[in-house]
């Protein structure tokens, strides 16, 4: 039996998994959180990448990579790691959380000329989050660091980098290359015309991107390295997404993307194109309000989540009229930068906490049943939806979900799903196969939806109804 490892980096810590190459069985799994550095000290948004080499060997300890083939790696997506012409860490590793680089991304898309400029360039429209933006706020807070950056590597990229012993080669792929906002998932090409207008010059070394089961090398040892990716496309890989398949993920805000064979352009840049870790695309749409929407409510009820949950399911669906638009924090999809939430159809009979939890869980659902929407209007066919996050585990949730999606929902069982993705990658690059190898996803609860869905319909439509009138400034967008 072949086994594998995949290691997913995220903010706080290492997760590794090892696991059979043939079937994806987890025979074993480790994590760590990333030590304290003086960089994470002084901001949290801020990180010395040693961290993430200390706690990776802390997470593979009592031999965890023992008999290990071939390894992969998922990391945080679009951070920035700047390095000199001898390849010397310029500055602390500025995190895809970091916020100061918003400016700097409103000033790139005026820079190119909008919107629409952008996503016909890249797919997308740069945010705070992206390489660029925090390329273009070191050109303006730190000129001289800017100055001295020859070449960016991403975290993932740097991890495959350190693993192979520092090569004069440097490696990426396709998914995390289509978050830095200067690599076009369109083209398959870098725009270095994107860099200069950022950084204020070109960069003289660019990471290769690697094909999907293409290795980027063998470590010292000899241990295959694959190629490695971003984070949501090495989970979309341990998830098994077939065409057909969207994720919806329910952390404080919401992540919606679903597997596409072909780039999506959209002028309003709602829909960002990335491309995947199989040679496909991962167009994604955001939300600002998820499981904070019912976190809030729980707090406002005097109740934990689970309990909130038992509250929403001794309501009827619908609410009995309530309707919460769930736009407490602004909204991204829609775009409402500057709203606020809105409780309507309160009456003497409605005015109960059972209502008001299943119109918390209701809103949250029908808002991500808006943003799947945005992605079957550019051509996508969504038949299942995987749930993911601890809120979407809960009975409300998953039930309400069924409800309202009107498709086939998926509730995988909790795991380092990431990490397995990148194990599954590395399987590929072991045999060299076109496709990757044929993982199950075991422990999965299926829910399937009632052929006749009226009520669920009506929940939609009362939503969208109370939507439209409190916002009508979003009738027309697109």
């Amino acid at each position: 039996m072949a086994i594998v490892a995949g290691i997913d980096s995220s903010t706080t810590r290492t997760r590794i998994v090892a696991c059979d190459a043939d079937t994806g069985e987890v025979l074993r799994s480790g994590k760590a959180a990333h030590p304290d550095s003086e960089a994470s000290r002084a901001r949290s948004t801020e990180a010395d990448p040693q961290s993430w080499l200390h706690s990776l060997g802390d997470a593979a300890h009592g031999g965890l990579l023992e008999g290990v083939r071939a390894i992969g790696v998922s990391a945080q997506r679009h951070s920035l790691i700047g390095l000199d012409a001898g390849g010397v860490l310029v500055r602390p590793v500025l995190l895809w959380t970091d916020p100061r680089s918003s400016g700097a991304a409103a000033q790139l898309v005026d820079a190119l000329g909008g919107p629409a400029a952008w996503t016909s360039a890249i797919g997308a429209v740069p945010a705070a989050t992206y390489t660029i933006a925090k390329l273009r706020w070191l050109a303006e807070f730190e000129p001289a660091n800017a100055r001295r950056i020859a070449e960016v590597l991403l975290p993932h990229d740097w991890l495959v980098w350190q693993l192979l012993g520092h090569p004069q080669r440097r490696t990426t792929d396709r998914g995390d290359a289509s978050g830095t906002g200067y690599w076009s998932p369109i083209t398959g090409e870098y725009r270095q015309d994107l860099v200069k207008l950022a950084l204020g010059h070109e960069l003289t070394r660019l990471p290769e991107v690697l094909a999907p089961n293409e290795p980027a090398g063998h470590t010292p040892e000899g241990l295959l390295i694959s190629a490695g990716t971003g984070d949501n496309m090495a989970a979309a890989l341990g998830l098994g997404l077939e065409p057909g398949d969207a994720v919806v993920s329910l952390g404080a805000s919401g992540t919606v993307f679903a597997l596409h064979d072909e780039p999506v352009v959209d002028p309003s840049g709602t829909v960002s194109s990335f491309a995947d870790a199989t040679g496909r695309h991962l167009p994604m749409v955001g939300t600002l309000n998820a499981a904070g929407v019912l976190r809030s409510t729980a707090q406002l009820l005097g109740v934990d989540l689970e309990q909130l949950s038992e509250l929403a399911l001794r309501s009827t669906p619908g609410a009995y009229g309530l309707v919460l638009l769930p736009y407490l924090d602004g909204e991204r999809t829609p775009r409402l930068p500057h709203a606020a939430g809105t409780l309507h159809g309160l009456r003497a009979d409605s005015m109960r906490p059972e209502h008001l939890a299943r119109a918390a869980v209701e809103g949250m659902l029908c808002n991500i049943a808006d943003a799947l929407d945005r992605l079957r209007a550019k051509g996508m066919t969504i038949r299942r939806v995987f749930l993911l996050g601890a809120v979407g585990r809960l009975p409300a949730v998953r039930d309400i979900a069924s409800l309202i999606f009107n498709t086939t929902v998926v509730i995988p069982p909790p795991g380092d799903h990431a990490a397995r993705g990148a194990a599954r990658q590395a399987a590929w690059a072991l045999t060299g196969t076109p496709e990757p190898p044929r993982w199950e996803l075991p422990g999965a609860t299926v829910l399937e939806p009632e052929r006749d869905q009226p009520f669920g319909n009506a929940v939609r439509q009362q939503f969208g109804v109370v939507r439209d009138q409190v916002h009508p400034e979003i009738a027309g967008m697109a």
